[in-house]
């Protein structure tokens, strides 16, 4: 059996999601239990040139709508980068999950040949490649990276997650 285009994003994309949405329950639990503002998790770095945990949230989010409306070959939607609280983050979550699940896996399905073009910022030009290649080696990674940076800045910062709880299992 061959797997689709849609199989091989939207459930992935969807999991992980879900999986962020319990992540960050438990840190409002831990911050709640510790009595201190929860948002301050938003802040948080690994190091001082890298992004912050509010930013992991928004462009995994982003990977996430932008690789299933690519595949699509649909506008990406826009959504505004002004979270300020871990409920506005949830929001966030829960509007690119509304997004993937209503994209229809036939728009997706065959998009394997497609020409995905990347934006970049100049001076560097856009990147173009193929759908199947855009998801296994650009946006995948993309998103599994932000996702994986945002557990490792909670995990830092005490909260209690494990294996389970990034695979979803937990």
């Amino acid at each position: 059996m061959t797997m689709s285009m849609h199989q091989a994003s939207v459930p992935l994309f969807q999991r992980q999601l879900g999986a962020l949405l319990n992540w960050l329950d438990k840190a409002q639990a831990h911050a709640e239990a510790r009595k201190f503002d929860p948002n301050n998790y938003l802040q948080l770095r690994l190091a001082p040139d890298m992004l912050p945990f509010v930013a992991q949230i928004r462009i995994a989010s982003d990977a996430a709508k932008g690789c299933v409306a690519r595949l699509a070959g649909v506008e990406i939607p826009k959504f505004e980068d002004n979270e300020a609280t871990l409920d506005e983050l949830r929001a966030r979550i829960r509007k690119t999950l509304d997004y993937i699940g209503s994209v229809p896996a036939a728009q997706v399905d065959g998009s394997e040949g497609r020409d995905i073009v990347i934006p970049m910022r100049p001076p560097r030009e856009p990147v173009q490649m193929k759908g199947q290649f855009f998801l296994q080696h650009w946006a995948l990674p993309n998103f599994y990276f932000h996702v994986t940076t945002a557990y490792a800045l909670l995990r830092h910062a005490g909260v209690e997650l494990g294996k389970g709880d990034y695979l979803a299992v937990a």
